[in-house]
């Protein structure tokens, strides 16, 4: 039997307090049903003896508390899942907002889901291609990893999340691949995007659209990425998929938590942040990974906007430290027409060198890798110098080096957003374009890669 309560006593933005309330439990659903039958949802947040601190889904806008009354359900929020939510939009409570019926559940899980017992995790190993040539050749992407990408206001990261979504696959084998998309206080333009994107290229046959959208309650965007990564564990770990789970963006969800925790009158952290936002956003992003004994696989790319292109913000500076790596989009080549303008020098994969090699990508990858970081680096320095001092203060073979810069951002690194290129694609160029420089430059490649797989063109050049 529910137990209801009529004693509801404060409204303090999106949370009410209700006092004389037996057994009730942290994260437990709440319905708030006023005098004309409206039903809110919201759900416990706090508890203190026989008080509960409960947060509402829907705000507390135009709430009568003398008139209404408190359920407590004795359950958290869970989604419902069977096989049938691929190729199906929600909105960030899981509710379906596509026209079509509602999904018969084969189980209903908890949002919050299971910890994975760290002695039970596999070690990421095995290779995702995107497509994209900056991460694929530079800063490779494992299954089972957690990639972020750190983006700014006004960058395209919607259009690479989309181009990522649409073209990531495991290479070999029959594996089944899904992704699972969440839209994290977005606006209607860019949800309508994401949606029609998916629709015109059939990738969202394999997909799964969470959308919270920037007028959605707080609350609800503190849900949608757990949502998300509920539906990923579940298409993993009981139906055997590899699930690619791009979340955009968490700069959106720490705002969310921040606003919340202003309104429990907290004591903020730095910037104004709650102090536990690292173990928050832990909860989410270590529920990427592999699990030994079991098929399938959870990878993440988080996808943030860094307030003021600043790295040290607390949202990107704590996301770092979670995470295995950053891929960095930069305002100047995004400036130059560079799509996408992935800053390779200043991005990393710290998993790169478990993905790639003989049997995953080809034995030439991590030595064509180094060359190609160690001659971008050293062009822009020439570049840099160049615009100090003169082209006439560059020495021939830096000349060169400068040469090989710009080919470098034109050619390998600005793709477009529909380009898809296979990893061999990818290594060919990345030859190609070593043969603007002296054989004798290549000190970073062995000797057989280099007689192996070197275009003839560079012959002579020596």
């Amino acid at each position: 039997m529910l137990k209801e309560y009529k004693s509801i006593t404060e409204v303090v933005g999106p949370l009410i307090l209700v006092e004389g309330v037996e057994g009730a439990t942290y994260y437990e659903l709440v319905e708030i049903e006023q005098q004309n039958g409206e039903i809110r949802m919201g759900r416990v947040l706090e508890v203190d003896g026989d008080k509960a601190v409960v947060q509402l889904f829907e705000g507390t806008q135009g709430l009568q508390i003398s008139t209404s009354k408190a359920r407590f359900l004795g359950r958290s929020i869970e989604l419902a899942v069977s096989p049938d939510i691929l190729g199906r939009v929600f909105d960030g409570m899981g509710r379906p907002i596509d026209g079509g019926p509602n999904i018969i559940a084969e189980k209903r899980l908890d949002i919050e889901g299971e910890p994975i017992n760290p002695a039970a995790r596999d070690y990421p190993s095995e290779f995702i291609q995107t497509g994209i040539s900056a991460i694929d050749g530079l800063n490779t992407l494992v299954r089972g990893q957690k990639l972020p990408v750190f983006s700014g206001s006004g960058l395209p990261h919607a259009q690479l999340a989309a181009q990522i979504a649409r073209q990531a696959k495991v290479l070999g084998g029959e594996s089944r691949f899904a992704v699972v998309f969440a839209a994290i206080g977005i606006t209607f333009e860019e949800a309508d995007f994401f949606i029609s994107d998916f629709r015109r290229t059939g990738a969202i046959e394999r997909t799964v659209l969470f959308m919270n959208l920037a007028n959605d309650p707080a609350i609800e965007r503190i849900a949608t990425p757990r949502m998300a990564l509920t539906a990923a564990e579940y298409l993993a770990f009981d139906l055997g998929m590899h699930v690619l789970v791009i979340l955009t963006d968490i700069t959106n969800y720490a705002e969310a938590l921040r606003e919340i925790s202003a309104a429990r009158k907290e004591v903020p952290g730095r910037r104004g942040y709650p102090g536990y936002m690292y173990t928050d956003l832990a909860t989410m992003y270590e529920r990427a990974g592999r699990i030994r004994g079991r098929e399938g696989s959870i990878t993440q790319i988080p996808i943030l906007t860094m307030p003021e292109d600043d790295k040290t913000h607390p949202i990107p500076d704590l996301t770092g430290y979670i995470t295995e790596g950053q891929i960095i989009l930069s305002r100047e080549l995004h400036g130059k027409g560079i799509t996408p303008p992935i800053d390779v020098l200043p991005s990393l994969s710290r998993l790169k060198d478990k993905g790639i090699g003989e049997g995953k990508t080809r034995e030439d990858h991590a030595d064509t890798m180094n060359q190609l970081f160690a001659a971008y680096a050293r062009g822009k320095e020439a570049k840099e110098l160049a615009a100090v001092l003169g082209d006439a203060a560059l020495s021939d073979v830096d000349k060169l080096y400068a040469q090989f810069a710009d080919e470098f951002e034109r050619r390998y690194v600005s793709q477009g957003y529909e380009t898809n290129r296979s990893i061999e694609e990818t290594l060919e160029l990345g030859w190609e374009l070593l043969t603007i420089l002296p054989r004798v430059e290549l000190r970073r490649i062995r000797d057989e890669y280099i007689d192996k797989y070197l275009p003839t063109s560079q012959e002579g050049d020596e």
